[in-house]
């Protein structure tokens, strides 16, 4: 197996187009798109909120998507997959979150609505929401009181480790989900979203 790591801001519609002319000419073709890179930054309220974190979050949390989607569709070929990351605060909020809520659900709606239009291309495009899953993101995030107490609020009374929620991704990509397409699928811990 191999693994190519390319550093770069994903927000930089020059540099998505690099990382899909990277990929395919180490691997020789591109199978599966998973827009996966993120960020947060929790504010009380929404006048601390500035315009260059506005700026950045969407930037990097939808706006990379799209620039990465538009750069990998010519190499993209029926059966292929595109998986986008959203989260349960697309559905729920969250009042520390606004920004963040806010692309989460904006990939909802680019998922589904991409769904529709590469359907006939027979490219899959799906998302996954997860819930509280322990990564570094979170103690880089937020204080340690709200670390101490990740993911307890949830039915099943923890945050999920990312093993937990990659397999959701692995199916998707798979051709067991070759039938699924505009779905979300809710890896939170058991906590009931509708939409």
């Amino acid at each position: 197996r191999r693994c190519l790591a390319l550093a770069g801001d994903v927000g930089d519609e020059a540099f998505c187009a690099e990382v899909v002319q990277r990929v395919v000419g180490e691997f020789g073709r591109l199978d599966v798109v998973v827009n996966n890179a993120a960020v947060q930054f929790p504010q009380e309220s929404i006048t601390d909120i500035s315009a260059a974190q506005l700026e950045r979050t969407f930037r990097t949390n939808i706006f990379a998507m799209f620039h990465l989607v538009k750069a990998a569709l010519p190499q993209l070929g029926e059966g292929s997959s595109i998986i986008n990351s959203t989260s349960v605060t697309a559905y729920q909020g969250n009042p520390l979150l606004l920004d963040y809520s806010s692309t989460k659900g904006a990939i909802v709606a680019f998922t589904r609505a991409l769904s529709q239009s590469l359907a006939s291309k027979g490219i899959r495009v799906n998302a996954v929401a997860p819930g509280p899953i322990w990564t570094p993101l979170i103690p880089a995030t937020f204080d340690e009181e709200s670390v101490g107490s990740f993911g307890e609020d949830v039915p099943l009374g923890r945050p999920g480790q990312p093993n937990e929620v990659a397999t959701a991704y692995l199916y998707l990509a798979s051709d067991d989900a070759s039938y699924v397409a505009g779905q979300v699928l809710h890896v939170n811990g058991g906590t009931v979203v509708n939409g």
